[in-house]
């Protein structure tokens, strides 16, 4: 074949390549192939915009707040406070009474029931005395708060629908979203109205220290203030997540509460009281150190630290130094997955709860409580090669550090810098109970305990610190 006819049939192939490629994104509704069996990416997202928008509400509300009318003189920032200092103004004006100021904040939320029902943010509608929804038509409606709850940051509120009420959205699976899954968020970011933008599914089960019971979605889609409480959507049409949170100096690093999380509790958000199921427990995850220090073969499970006196843990013979592996019959991965999973056990359920105890495997049956409003609470000095300086518990040092005075132990009043007593994490304050599973009383118990210990390399501390308590071990050098 001669070269000129090789030629032309390269550039027939290469016009024939483009002519499918033209014709592929000039087609409506056509996607284009990605990488991946199955796969595809949408060409547009305005169908999808179209179907969902009409459910999707802004959210204005009023709260009122004492303020001084001297903040802006007052405030940390002001150069006035600066140059003048706080003698000045407390000289001249004296203890300035404050006065109540409205305030007004914005978000979003979604219609899922045809009878006015809105699910939101509670960081959206807490203390609100006035709120507002308006809809993409921008007709608007009061709303009612019916039901918060506060530590997973949900909130549903009530508007009396018309006749030109849109339908509710459809609530789906966010356990079956998979990360790197188109996604598409809608709401009032900064309050310019109604915003759409894409992305996708960048990470599940996050853990952002926004409360006891965190489990987000991770999104790159555009999320900003004003977002909180708007619906993240699958490529369905379906909801999968509420947006709620993002980091401030990051950029595309968005947060969703799982839908699936909202569905469990939406009954009880209905009747406006939230219960969960409560074990009484301070629990901990098991660290390498932990696991060797309690004769585990791994690390796996949680370590209770602390049993509440009068809890259904207490009652049912659950004991500190135990290692709950199995919580009616789901194993356990770590703290946050059973603090979850207690939580959302009903009330008065009795469930098999497996332990390891000194080193043998027991189960247990525990009648789940109700957890309460607010969990109970529960002179010399001598210095160690570890790096911790401790002495004798007083009367008068329990009284200062808020527990009984009969209160005993050993008191941290010094942690040397990079020691291993600093690596454990040991604070001032701290009050030493156990040391190798033995209790401490005083001085005396603690230096023979600490002494017989320093022969391993390694020290098992039981600390009560503050309304709790929590194990750290000590190593007295770093592993090889």
């Amino acid at each position: 074949m001669t070269q000129p006819a090789i030629n032309r049939r390269k550039r027939t192939g290469c016009l024939a390549v483009l002519w499918a490629a033209a014709l592929l994104f000039s087609v409506p509704g056509a996607r284009a192939a990605v990488p991946g069996p199955g796969v595809s990416t949408p060409v547009s997202f305005a169908d999808l915009a179209d179907q969902v928008k009409h459910s999707v509400v802004n959210i204005f509300t009023t709260q009122v707040v004492k303020r001084s009318p001297m903040r802006p003189y007052l405030g940390p920032n002001s150069p006035f406070r600066d140059f003048f200092g706080d003698d000045f103004f407390r000289r001249f004006f004296g203890n300035i009474p404050r006065g109540k100021m409205k305030t007004h904040a914005l978000g979003s939320g979604f219609v899922i029931s045809s009878d006015g029902l809105i699910l939101t943010n509670n960081h959206v509608i807490g203390n609100a005395t006035e709120i507002k929804v308006k809809f993409d038509t921008g007709k608007e409606y009061d709303a009612k708060v019916i039901g918060r709850d506060p530590k997973t940051d949900l909130g549903l509120i009530r508007i009396k629908p018309d006749g030109d009420f849109p339908g509710p959205v459809r609530l789906g699976n966010s356990d079956a979203i998979r990360v790197g899954d188109w996604v598409m968020a809608v709401g009032n970011p900064f309050g310019l109205g109604q915003t759409v933008t894409t992305g996708i599914i960048s990470a599940k089960g996050r853990i952002i220290g926004a409360g006891p019971y965190d489990d987000f979605l991770q999104t790159d889609a555009a999320i900003n203030p004003g977002n909180s409480g708007g619906p993240l959507f699958n490529m369905k049409g379906e909801v999968v997540g509420i947006n709620t949170a993002i980091i401030a100096r990051g950029q595309n690093i968005g947060f969703a509460i799982p839908v699936n999380l909202a569905k469990e509790l939406l009954p009880q958000l209905k009747s406006g009281k939230i219960v969960r199921g409560w074990l009484g427990v301070m629990i901990q995850d098991i660290t390498r150190d932990l696991a060797r220090s309690f004769g585990l073969k791994k690390a796996g499970g949680v370590l209770v630290s602390q049993v509440t006196k009068g809890s259904p843990a207490e009652k049912s013979g659950l004991k500190r130094g135990d290692v709950i592996i199995r919580f009616a019959g789901k194993k356990v991965k770590d703290a946050h997955a059973l603090s979850r999973i207690v939580a959302a056990t009903r009330p008065g359920t009795k469930v098999a709860v497996t332990v390891i105890r000194h080193h043998d495997k027991k189960r247990i049956s525990v009648k789940i409580g109700t957890m309460p409003a607010k969990p109970g609470v529960m002179t010399p000095e001598t210095e160690t090669d570890w790096g911790l300086t401790v002495q004798d518990m007083t009367p008068e040092i329990a009284r200062h550090l808020g527990l009984p005075p009969t209160e005993t132990g050993v008191v941290v009043s010094g942690v040397q810098p990079g020691t291993p007593a600093d690596e454990a994490g040991l604070r001032p304050g701290d009050v030493i109970k156990e040391i190798d599973q033995k209790p401490v009383q005083n001085i005396g118990d603690y230096q023979e305990a600490i002494q017989k210990s320093g022969k391993t390399g390694s020290v098992l501390l039981l600390v009560r610190r503050g309304e709790g308590s929590l194990y750290v071990v000590m190593k007295s050098s770093p592993e090889e």
